[in-house]
C-alpha cells in the first residue's frame, strides 16, 4: 500500500501554473462581466484646513444581466439612451405647444370677462 502524498513542488523543467497563466483577455473580461467589479474612491483637494474640491467616484462594471440582477437598470428609463428619444422629444414639444395655446386662450377669456 502506497501512502505517499503528491508533491506540490514544481518538477525540474516544468513551469508552475498560476492564476494568470492560461487566461486570455477574453476569459478575464468574461469573468469581470459575470461577477462584476466595483471601484470606489474619494478625491479631496485642500489648502490648509479649507477643502477646495471633493470628488466621489463610484464605478461599477458588469454585464447588463448582472446589473439587472442586482437592481441597476437606469438606462432602461433614460430617454437619451432610448431608441425612442426623438419620438419622446417630439411628443414633449407638441405638449408644450398645446399648453402655451391653452394658457393664451385662458388669458384671453379672462380679459374678455365683464368686470362688475
Amino acid at each position: 500500500m502506497n501512502t505517499s502524498t503528491p508533491t506540490t513542488r514544481p518538477q525540474p523543467g516544468r513551469s508552475m501554473v498560476t492564476a494568470t497563466q492560461g487566461s486570455s483577455l477574453v476569459d478575464v473580461i468574461e469573468r469581470v462581466l459575470d461577477k462584476g467589479i466595483v471601484i470606489a474612491g474619494d478625491i479631496s483637494v485642500s489648502v490648509g484646513s479649507t477643502e477646495l474640491l471633493s470628488i466621489r467616484i463610484r464605478l461599477i462594471i458588469s454585464s447588463v444581466d448582472k446589473a439587472r440582477e442586482i437592481g441597476i437598470n437606469w438606462w432602461e428609463s433614460d430617454p437619451y439612451l432610448s431608441s425612442r428619444t426623438n419620438e419622446l422629444l417630439e411628443a414633449n414639444q407638441q405638449l408644450q405647444t398645446r399648453l402655451e395655446t391653452l394658457e393664451a386662450e385662458l388669458k384671453a377669456l379672462r380679459s374678455a370677462e365683464p368686470t362688475s
